[in-house]
């Protein structure tokens, strides 16, 4: 899997969800149903993105992954056990 440009978008409708895609498609392969739902996709950053880069909530390899197989990857709030859990590792 090589590197990729990605653009990466939040909604206005679930907050903490983001989608990634490769920055030269832009949001052309994200389906309409999944649009309607994430809302008004702003920018939050281009990334040149390499599979063994760290992200905050990520794995960036599961992210090239997706980008190729179906065009986008979403990333999901997290929950409340994930939320806990960081908490919790912090101290």
């Amino acid at each position: 899997m090589t590197r990729r440009l990605v653009e990466i978008f939040r909604g206005s409708l679930k907050p903490e969800a983001y989608l990634y895609v490769d920055k030269a498609n832009g949001l052309a392969d994200v389906p309409d149903v999944l649009l309607g739902q994430f809302g008004e996709p702003q920018t939050v950053m281009t990334l040149l993105l390499e599979p063994r880069r760290k992200l905050a909530r990520a794995d960036a390899a599961e992210v090239l992954a997706k980008i190729q197989e179906q065009g986008y990857y979403l990333q999901m709030p997290p929950t409340t056990a994930q939320l806990l859990n960081r908490e919790g590792s912090s101290g």
